[in-house]
């Protein structure tokens, strides 16, 4: 991903997003494999070899590159890929380099049952947040009371889905937007937060102008004051 004359640093960007990977099974695959329970055994030794002989070694080296050229790496925490929590995201960190932090998208968080706003608070503990997103995600709960959140259906069969990507504010509402972005400026995240239009039932332009226009009602367009009433 990173090469010796560094992507970011060319382009004057201090924080270049990417995804974790995900390897296959054993050497030499050719798809990757997502472990998702820790039985049968196989599963754990699939999962040891990906992390230890795949992963950490290849961002271990990216983050050394990173580092001479003065930049970061902001991963998505995404389902199908190793990271996809905060858990996975530190563990990852902590075996590569401080350079490796995430790029903060909350449309993966819910869907998975996390809480964005505690996600925020242990990885901005921790010193890990690079970049947000401002993507949601719909939640039909008929359907996941039958079937879980685990869902390989087409985006397009949005009335059969667990969940689908909405446009900010089309899958949570504000309060939970404040909230999130709240929790933010808390853990001193003071960058930008970019949107992602994945929405199916939004045209491109109008996703991202109902974004925008619903942003702009819940991020904070100043710095905060001291505490001047204490």
């Amino acid at each position: 991903m990173v090469q010796d004359r560094a992507t970011g640093e060319l382009l004057e960007v201090g924080v270049v997003n990417a995804f974790s990977g995900c390897p296959g099974d054993q050497p030499g695959a050719r798809a990757p494999n997502w472990v998702t329970c820790a039985w049968p055994p196989e599963y754990g030794d699939v999962l040891r070899w990906q992390w230890e002989d795949c992963a950490i070694p290849y961002w271990r080296d990216q983050c050394q590159v990173a580092r001479r050229h003065g930049v970061k790496i902001a991963l998505e925490m995404h389902p199908g890929f190793l990271v996809y929590n905060p858990e996975t995201l530190l563990a990852l960190r902590a075996a590569t380099g401080p350079e490796l932090g995430v790029n903060f998208d909350p449309s993966h968080l819910f869907w998975q049952g996390i809480d964005p706003v505690v996600a925020i608070r242990r990885l901005g503990e921790n010193g890990a947040l690079f970049h947000a997103h401002a993507k949601d995600t719909y939640l039909d709960r008929d359907n996941i009371r039958i079937n879980g959140v685990l869902d390989t259906k087409s985006y397009t069969r949005v009335r059969d889905r667990a969940w689908t990507f909405r446009t900010v504010g089309f899958g949570h509402a504000d309060e939970v937007w404040r909230q999130i972005v709240s929790a933010l400026r808390v853990a001193g995240y003071d960058d930008v937060i970019s949107i992602e239009h994945e929405d199916i039932l939004h045209s491109r332009d109008e996703g991202l102008a109902r974004a925008v226009e619903f942003l702009r009602g819940v991020v904070p367009g100043e710095p905060p004051d001291d505490a001047w009433w204490t």
